[in-house]
């Protein structure tokens, strides 16, 4: 009787150069100050009683077209939210090998600091100018309900300054790891 040995399980992927725990914290931070505001939404579609006046549901297309946008946007935030982990771990080095002519590849430093720059200074505007508009809006909507309504997008103002934190953290540790030779370990 033969006995094979398992084959040993593949090496998780690493960056090349280590990231320090705060960077990753900072990381995730952003999914957890994005996902109260698509919490939000997301029990607006569902019916949750939110103080909203009918004249709100029917400003957000709900019901009609609103049950499909307002949730796509939901998604489509924590989505970008999520891209944010990129910087701090190995996908967001070296391409994934699902992506064909690309896999393996180192991801140009750039590539990845462009957009996400862009997308700090974009959340930033995003979070001040929905402070503003909601500290000064005429919603139909009970004190209950936008006192829940800021609480759950309060904490959007935080993202742009989050993402921009670790978009200079990637920056420099990139720029490092390139300077001493840019080992790649795909």
């Amino acid at each position: 009787m033969t006995i094979s040995a398992l084959s040993p399980a593949p090496a998780r992927p690493v960056t090349t150069a280590p990231v320090p725990a705060w960077a990753r914290r900072t990381a995730s931070a952003v999914l957890w100050v994005s996902l109260p505001s698509a919490l939000w939404r997301f029990a607006l579609v569902l019916g949750v009683p939110l103080g909203l006046a009918d004249s709100e549901y029917d400003a957000m297309l709900i019901p009609g077209w609103g049950y499909l946008a307002v949730p796509l946007l939901s998604v489509f935030q924590e989505t970008l939210a999520f891209l944010t982990l990129g910087l701090v771990r190995a996908w967001g080095e070296v391409w994934p090998r699902w992506i064909p002519y690309l896999r393996g590849h180192r991801i140009p430093v750039l590539a990845a600091v462009v957009p996400a720059t862009v997308g700090a200074l974009g959340c930033t505007v995003y979070g001040v100018l929905f402070v503003w508009t909601t500290l000064h809006s005429d919603m139909a909507i009970t004190p209950w309900g936008e006192r829940l309504m800021t609480v759950c997008y309060a904490p959007i103002v935080a993202w742009g300054p989050l993402l921009a934190v670790v978009t200079a953290h990637y920056y420099r540790r990139r720029l490092h790891d390139r300077a001493e030779g840019d080992s790649v370990r795909p």
